[in-house]
């Protein structure tokens, strides 16, 4: 069974998601520890009531090899990073190549990096004029929101949307594809075209994306 590290820093819808489709089987994985650079937020409270261990990460006068370890330690498989504000150190995502995930509430390329996240990205979108929006998860490099995209789903942006409303929508299929995504990597059904393009065989499918 794969190992999973869940890297957090809020509420932890995704996380919660992701545990639950572990808890019913759909994800063929074990939740073995949680990452937070906000000890106190929901989402640790939440691992800490489901019994998985939590790990304060930054920290002070903790380096990055401490996280190396404790990952390590735990024989985690694949860092599943839901709502983590931080920069993963470099050290650990050379350590986990095609192994640690990012999922992004808009289309990659477009509305991604530094300062992107949140309520901030809808209104960037809002504001742009763009027709449309969605979800991106992606395999992650040293930059924020960047690195292979794997799975994209597209939600549609109305004539007369706020960024709370756009939000509400995206979230809803952040949930539905995360947790898919999740589990087809713990299967081993991400694929790699040779020019590095990952994929997922076969195909994920989600239905009602407009609503």
């Amino acid at each position: 069974m794969k190992q999973l590290a869940i890297f957090v820093s809020g509420g932890g819808s995704n996380f919660r998601k992701i545990h639950g489709a572990v808890q019913s089987g759909e994800i063929p994985a074990r939740v073995a520890l949680v990452v937070t650079d906000k000890p106190q937020c929901p989402a640790a409270d939440y691992a800490r009531d489901e019994g998985i261990d939590v790990m304060h990460y930054p920290a002070p006068d903790m380096e990055p090899p401490a996280l190396l370890r404790a990952l390590e330690q735990a024989d985690i498989d694949f860092i599943i990073l839901a709502g983590y504000l931080k920069l993963v150190p470099s050290e650990v995502v050379r350590a986990y190549p095609r192994a640690m995930l990012n999922i992004h509430p808009a289309l990659l390329p477009a509305f991604g990096g530094q300062g992107y996240y949140g309520r901030r990205v809808h209104e960037a979108v809002i504001v742009s004029g763009a027709k449309v929006s969605g979800v991106s998860v992606h395999f992650v490099d040293e930059e924020y929101d960047h690195g292979p995209i794997v799975a994209q789903v597209v939600v549609p942006v109305r004539h007369d949307d706020t960024p709370d409303a756009l939000a509400k929508r995206v979230l809803k299929q952040e949930h539905r594809l995360y947790s898919k995504v999740v589990a087809a990597l713990c299967r081993g059904e991400v694929r790699w075209r040779e020019d590095g393009v990952p994929y997922v065989e076969p195909p994920i499918m989600l239905q009602d994306i407009t609503k």
